[in-house]
């Protein structure tokens, strides 16, 4: 599992990086500022979130359990919360309209969240030695 977690997050970070170069200079004379904004917002999370997955997939302080259960949080999480936010900022350039799914958003926000829930729980749970 953790081989899997730490691909998919570097494909996420590498995505992060294109995307984010995509909303910067592609899209810069295509959509507002606003909108721009809005995209990066997407681009920023789906970075944290493989940083995340990264931290995740070469530790030992998480419970395999919880590390694939945080895995999928992650990745259904962002493809919804970033996934979303990414259509809805370029909405105007598709022939699809993404605000039929914008009630996908804040679904995919609280999946992540509930990835981080999950990761404080697991660090509830380690037993701290005496002197350590």
């Amino acid at each position: 599992m953790n081989k899997t977690i730490l691909i998919t997050a570097s494909i996420l970070g590498i995505l992060s990086i294109v995307l984010g170069a995509f909303g910067a200079h592609g899209l810069k004379e295509l959509i507002s500022v606003e909108l721009q904004q809005t995209f990066e917002t997407g681009v920023r999370y789906q970075m944290y979130h493989a940083l995340l997955l990264l931290f995740v997939g070469s530790t030992s302080l998480i419970q395999e359990k919880t590390k694939k259960s945080i895995f999928f949080l992650t990745v259904i999480g962002l493809l919804f919360f970033s996934g979303s936010i990414y259509g809805l900022a370029t909405n105007e350039l598709t022939s699809f309209n993404f605000k039929s799914i914008g009630f996908i958003t804040p679904i995919g926000g609280l999946l992540l969240i509930f990835t981080w829930i999950m990761l404080f729980k697991d660090f509830l749970k380690i037993s701290t030695k005496k002197g350590k």
